[in-house]
This record gives structure tokens, C-alpha cells and sequence, in this order.
């Protein structure tokens, strides 16, 4: 039965393009190991601890002359940027030691841009992260990323066969080092919503990748001739209007997500969409590919034959 779709009869040689891309993404990945080794990340103030404050003004307020205000009372290195409108401001500040230490540092940033505005700014949050809670939280993510990738090498190993196996978990591994080499490269803010949407990305990476295995098994079991490059693009092209409209759709939210979601939910939207991109492109071009280097053939996925099995098709 064919499948009803809008792109029907798609014959494209995506194996045959295998090669080309899988160079641009080790060199790529190259990249973005040197710049998380080099750059590193800019850490938000969940991994580095510290203290933040959500003031509000009455009319926009220009971020120099806030950053003008604290520097006159000594208050330097602070990170200041607009949070959603322009007269609501977020000030990150280093950590200080102790609860209490943080407390009298929000009050006297307060104080400093109540008097340079004639008292018109509203303090409407202040948050404090202690620095070892934020090693704590960098330690626990890189074992929840660590984790999620020994769970789905498993489950991968045990559904299909292992050059599946190995294929799923490079792909996985492409798409977070991808996305985490990106905010590294750029410097965007790394934070536990950007952590979040990582793992999220993995699931999503793994859920493309499962659908396209699962026809190229059923499809080497249902065709009996052509070779394995032949099956195997027929399975990606019979998949490719589900994943077209899959990952449409779900960009479609997403950018939304990032344009009117506000800056606390910037960095997670915008690693997501990353991630479906790069997952969408490494279902095909790493997971897929690595299946085939590393010489996946047709006895590999066959069932035990069984007398008087009908004889399969053949293809077209």
C-alpha cells in the first residue's frame, strides 16, 4: 500500500550524496570542538551561580545608561540585557558568598538605579544561584546527555542490529554537539532551558532516525532484489513526505516560540530549532550512512526463512 502523502514517486539518490556531507560535518563538528575547547560557553547563571534582578521601568530604558548607573557605585562586570520590552531590564551579577551577601547586593543595585532614574524603576524579581548548586547542575546534565545516549544505543541494539546501533548513536551525538557547538561558536547564553531543549533534541533525532530504520528493514524484507543503496534510498524517499511535513510543522511552532515567546525562552526555542534541522539532515546523511559504511547487507535483517514461505517482491 502506498502511502498518501503530498510527494509521491520521490526518487532522489540521497546515498549517493552520502559522502560530500558527511565531509562538511566532520569538518563542522571539527569547528565546534575547537570552539568549545577554546571559546568554551557563556554560561548562564544556572551553571555559574550568581544573582539576578528583573527590574521594570516606566519608559524604555537604554542598557548603557543602566550599566552607567551600577559602574558609578561599583558595581562592574554586570550583564545587562532588555528581557521581552524594552522597558523591562535583566541584570546578571557575579556570585556572591552566602544567601545574605546576595540579598544586600540586590538591595543596593536597586538603590543605585532607583537614584538614577529619580526612583522610576520597579524591582520585579531577584533569584540567587549559590556556585557549587551550579556545578552541581553541569555535572547532572552531562550525565542525563550521557545517559539518554547509553539508553538509546541499547534500545537501538536490541530493536534492529548493531550497525543500527551505531548509526543511531552517531547521529544523536551529531545533533547535540551541533547544537551546543553553535551557542559555543556564537556565544549565545547556555543555560538549563538550553539543556532541556539538547535532550529534547536527542529524542527527536532518535524518533526520525527509528522511522526511517523501520522502512529500511521492512523494505529489505519485502523486496528481494536490488542492492542495498537501491532499498535503502527507496526506504528514505518513501519516508520523505512524513518527514517534510513533520518537521514543517513542528519548525512552524517553534518559530513562534522564538519570535513572541520573550528572551527566557529564546535560547531553548532557537536550540530546537537547530535541532530540527541538523536531526532532520543527519536521519539521513550520518545514521543512515554510517549504517551503510559500516556494511550493513540484506542477511542482516532477513528473518528466519520458513517452509513454503512465499518468495517476496521484487523491485520495480
Amino acid at each position: 500500500m502506498r502511502d498518501l502523502s503530498v510527494i509521491n514517486e520521490l526518487n532522489i539518490d540521497f546515498m549517493g550524496m552520502r559522502r560530500p556531507w558527511v565531509i562538511v560535518s566532520g569538518v563542522l563538528m571539527v569547528i565546534f570542538i575547537l570552539s568549545m575547547l577554546i571559546r568554551g560557553f557563556n554560561l548562564g547563571l544556572d551553571f555559574t551561580g550568581g544573582t539576578v534582578l528583573e527590574v521594570g521601568y516606566q519608559n524604555p530604558a537604554e542598557l548603557s545608561d543602566v550599566r552607567a548607573a551600577l559602574e558609578a557605585k561599583g558595581f562592574t562586570g554586570a550583564t545587562i540585557q532588555h528581557f521581552g520590552a524594552l522597558t523591562d531590564v535583566l541584570i546578571r551579577l557575579a556570585p556572591q558568598e552566602g544567601e545574605e551577601a546576595s540579598a544586600q547586593l540586590s538591595e543596593e543595585v536597586f538603590t543605585a538605579l532607583s537614584e538614577a532614574v529619580g526612583g522610576q524603576v520597579e524591582l520585579r524579581r531577584v533569584e540567587f544561584v549559590g556556585p557549587q548548586v551550579g556545578e552541581e547542575l553541569r555535572e547532572q546534565g552531562g550525565l542525563a546527555v550521557l545517559f539518554a545516549l547509553i539508553g538509546i544505543l541499547i534500545y537501538v541494539a536490541l530493536r534492529f542490529e548493531w550497525r543500527f546501533a551505531v548509526g543511531a548513536i552517531a547521529a544523536t551525538m551529531h545533533d547535540a554537539l551541533f547544537v551546543v557547538g553553535v551557542f559555543s561558536l556564537l556565544q549565545i547564553q547556555f543555560d538549563l532551558t538550553v539543556l532541556a531543549a539538547v535532550l529534547a533534541v536527542i529524542g527527536y533525532s532518535l524518533n526520525d532516525t527509528i522511522v526511517i530504520f523501520d522502512r529500511v528493514r521492512e523494505s529489505f524484507r519485502r523486496i528481494r532484489k536490488g542492492t542495498v543503496l537501491e532499498i535503502t534510498n527507496l526506504a528514505i524517499n518513501q519516508t520523505m513526505s512524513r518527514t517534510i511535513i513533520t518537521s514543517g510543522t513542528t519548525l512552524l511552532v517553534l518559530l513562534s516560540l522564538y519570535i513572541f515567546g520573550g528572551e527566557a525562552l529564546s535560547g531553548f526555542s532557537l536550540a530546537l530549532i537547530i535541532g530540527v534541522f541538523v536531526g532532520t539532515y543527519s536521519t539521513v546523511f550520518i545514521a543512515t550512512a554510517t549504517v551503510i559504511m559500516l556494511g550493513v547487507s540484506r542477511a542482516d535483517l532477513l528473518p528466519v526463512p520458513k517452509e513454503g514461505a512465499e518468495a517476496g517482491n521484487t523491485l520495480p
